[in-house]
């Protein structure tokens, strides 16, 4: 489907030839432009035209989660007929892995997860594998690792009325896919059996399942349902299911990973024996061992992202897959929203996290492969991003400098303009601050008055 842009009002001001400029500057193949909307200006009106115009996958980026979650509402507005996705961090609270040498203290890896950010960011993963027109509205937490696409997308299952599918054959992959089967309490990532159906309950969703019914071992039908009641919406034609997490491998790929993960840790182990820390090889014996137990016997273990080069098929120092790497390699566009403030925060990234797994490293706390599960570094996220539109009231140089085009949008689509703005000398501000009052008062006017310091507010 194309984006078909829903709004009860056309642009006006410098809304059109702003759109008309950004949309050239990307069918001519700027890589670089910049948006400078002053506030109240109309810029995500101006995004979403230029979006349905250029008619491409796209992700925008914005520098928290209120303001992504704010860009992913009116975009939703603006295209109620395609998939409009929210992906940022699903921790409301996160205390990383860390160790502090001076103290010798140990933090363990604590954290509070968000189960519906966690649906939504399968759904946004789940729409780019299906769909064209999508919208994905990101924090920085895009450049952050995932599982490999590739793996993502072959695990998938596709499900069609008439294929033979024997039933156990079909749980044992959802398994595979990190599915569980639950025939009681009914939710998320979990599957259960019903007589001759199959319900299956998506990872992308929190109110839809889908019910598989066999004839032997040939899919009859295929229904969504109501999570709660079981009541059947719509018959379907086609239906895939995506694995429940985004780091799910195959059998045998999690297989040959531990092997080469039990290499690695005993040349590791080795390296300390060597160097004299007996105290730091025994520590990473120890810890890595258990967790390769826990991948054997239940395919996960707490940290398994620091061995995601091992299931991805990196090479050492080689950047993670991310968000960026499920979209169509070279045909999306990314705006970066609030630039100046955004891009800054993904420059930070990879030295914060390089310094936190330092120590981790060293003191046998985890093998080397952790500094591989990182976030890119702002070149890596350049090389990735085909074509750019930075959006800010006001840019800093670094946009400026790397725009192939500057586009302003001053004029508000109401016409109003900012205040006009007097600055005065401070000698006898106070008298004239008084006289200003009695002008605006008498004409029924209110004053606001603002201070730099609370002393000088009292006064």
């Amino acid at each position: 489907m194309d984006f078909k842009l829903r709004a009860p009002y056309a642009p006006t001001g410098d809304q059109p030839q702003a759109i008309e400029k950004l949309t050239e500057g990307v069918l001519d193949g700027i890589r670089t432009q910049v948006l400078v909307g002053v506030t109240g200006s109309g810029k995500t009106f101006t995004m979403a035209n230029v979006i349905q115009n250029v008619n491409r996958p796209t992700l925008v980026i914005a520098h928290n989660k209120t303001l992504a979650a704010q860009l992913c509402n009116e975009f939703r507005e603006f295209f109620p007929e395609n998939r409009v996705e929210y992906f940022v961090s699903y921790y409301d609270y996160y205390q990383p892995e860390s160790y502090i040498p001076t103290t010798d203290t140990y933090i363990e890896k604590d954290l509070s997860m968000n189960d519906e950010i966690d649906k939504l960011r399968n759904s946004a993963t789940g729409a780019l594998m299906e769909r064209k027109d999508v919208l994905v509205v990101a924090s920085v937490s895009c450049i952050y690792g995932l599982g490999a696409p590739e793996e993502y997308f072959r695990l998938s299952i596709s499900l069609r009325p008439g294929m033979e599918w024997e039933r156990n054959a079909l749980m044992r992959k959802l398994i595979e896919l990190q599915y569980a089967r639950n025939d009681t309490d009914f939710k998320r990532s979990t599957f259960r059996v019903r007589g001759d159906a199959l319900e299956i309950f998506p990872a992308s969703n929190s109110e839809v399942a889908i019910r598989v019914e066999f004839f032997g071992d040939e899919i009859e039908k295929i229904y969504e349902v109501e999570a709660l009641t079981g009541n059947r919406l719509n018959e379907l034609k086609h239906v895939a299911i995506f694995p429940a997490s985004q780091y799910a491998v195959g059998t045998e790929k999690l297989q040959g990973a531990l092997a080469m993960i039990e290499e690695d840790l005993q040349g590791e182990v080795r390296a300390f024996e060597d160097a004299g820390k007996i105290l730091e090889a025994q520590r990473l014996k120890q810890r890595t061992e258990h967790d390769l137990e826990m991948m054997r016997e239940i395919g996960y273990c707490s940290g398994v992202e620091n061995y995601s080069r091992y299931f991805d098929g990196r090479k050492p120092g080689e950047p993670s897959f991310t968000l960026l790497d499920y979209f169509p390699s070279g045909e999306f566009l990314v705006f970066i929203d609030e630039s100046h403030i955004t891009i800054p925060q993904i420059r930070a990234m990879y030295n914060g996290d390089l310094s936190r797994k330092k120590n981790l490293v060293e003191y046998g706390f985890r093998m080397r492969s952790a500094f591989d599960n990182r976030p890119l570094t702002f070149a890596e996220f350049d090389a990735r991003v085909p074509q750019l539109i930075c959006v800010s009231a006001t840019p800093a140089p670094y946009e400026l400098e790397q725009a192939g085009q500057k586009v302003e949008q001053i004029i508000r689509p109401t016409g109003l303009l900012d205040p006009e703005i007097t600055i005065k000398p401070t000698k006898g501000q106070i008298d004239d601050l008084l006289s200003e009052i009695k002008t605006v008062v008498n004409d029924g006017g209110r004053v606001l008055i603002t201070t730099l310091t609370k002393r000088m507010r009292k006064n």
